[in-house]
């Protein structure tokens, strides 16, 4: 079933998250995930408010996790790392 990996992010360091987004893209796309929000309008309703709010579509939650471990996915989250507060999730699609 497909899954959408959905990030909330606060940015703390804009130079160094900027080689994280430079390096993500290519890294979510090579495992398969499209982008379907990156950064856009949003209404918080609840919970922590963070400013940039991401969500990329995968084939299943095997794939997403799969791009989140991969090499190419962690030299992007290096950058990140201290650049930001985050929080990451995967959840299945029920279609």
């Amino acid at each position: 079933m497909p899954a959408l990996w959905i990030a909330h992010v606060t940015v703390t360091d804009e130079e160094a998250y900027g080689k994280y987004a430079r390096l993500a893209g290519p890294a979510v796309a090579k495992h398969g995930g499209t982008f379907i929000a990156r950064g856009g309008r949003y209404v918080q309703l609840e919970g922590k408010d963070r400013p940039r709010n991401v969500v990329a579509r995968f084939a299943s939650v095997e794939a997403a996790e799969a791009c989140y471990h991969s090499p190419e996915y962690q030299a992007a989250l290096d950058h990140a790392r201290g650049a930001s507060e985050r929080e990451l999730l995967i959840v299945e699609i029920d279609e």
